[in-house]
């Protein structure tokens, strides 16, 4: 079991997002819930303008035997941090991540319009990211969770099986019936999924 956990939001940046699962989750490990600086309620921060500064704080975090478990546009903020602490890491979650990745020619549904209307004091550069990590995804030889619902318009099935491969030890679960915020809501099916990953590996 890692003995520290770090949970990474999507573009709401709410901290709050992973507590169901994270209380859900037994044993002693250490937990970090992130919210994102000038996201929501949280204060923003000058230093942090873009996500490798979330990268390079997450990483500060990072020691021997650290999971990093993330939920969508926060996933690619994990496999910065991964890629820069590779040793490091003992695990790696991806939940329903939507970004990091060549996402042409998959069948999304555009959010990034919507919820830069509905939340105009976000930070851009969050939003405007278009990164794709492919070609050093190979890098991440840690065991690799990736959970995607199946009824998630803004990351569809499709993009976790990308993801599955190019990550070398990765495999892939579906939620039936999973919207894209299923972690939040499903924390019942969720964390024991987790745990079942972290127990095993």
């Amino acid at each position: 079991m890692p003995s520290k956990l770090l949970f990474l939001p999507g573009a709401a940046g709410d901290a709050q997002f992973w507590q169901p699962v994270a209380t859900a989750l037994s044993g002693p490990a250490e937990q970090v819930r992130y919210g994102w600086p000038g996201f929501g309620n949280n204060p923003a921060d000058p230093a942090v303008q873009g996500l490798d500064d979330l990268a390079q704080r997450v990483g500060t975090d990072i020691v021997p035997g650290t999971a990093l478990i993330a939920q969508s546009m926060g996933g690619i903020v994990a496999i910065k941090a991964a890629l820069a602490h590779a040793d490091a890491l003992s695990h790696l979650v991806l939940c329903a991540t939507s970004g990091g990745i060549d996402m042409q020619g998959l069948p999304l549904q555009d959010w990034r319009g919507a919820f830069a209307a509905a939340n105009p004091r976000y930070p851009r550069w969050f939003l405007d990211n278009r990164e794709d990590l492919s070609d050093s995804l190979s890098k991440l030889r840690m065991p690799v969770l990736l959970i995607w619902g199946d009824s998630d318009p803004i990351s569809p099935v499709a993009a976790g099986e990308r993801l599955a491969a190019r990550l070398p030890n990765a495999r892939l679960h579906i939620v039936a019936g999973g919207q894209h915020d299923f972690a939040w809501r499903r924390a019942d099916l969720v964390a024991p999924l987790i745990e079942a990953f972290l127990r095993q590996h």
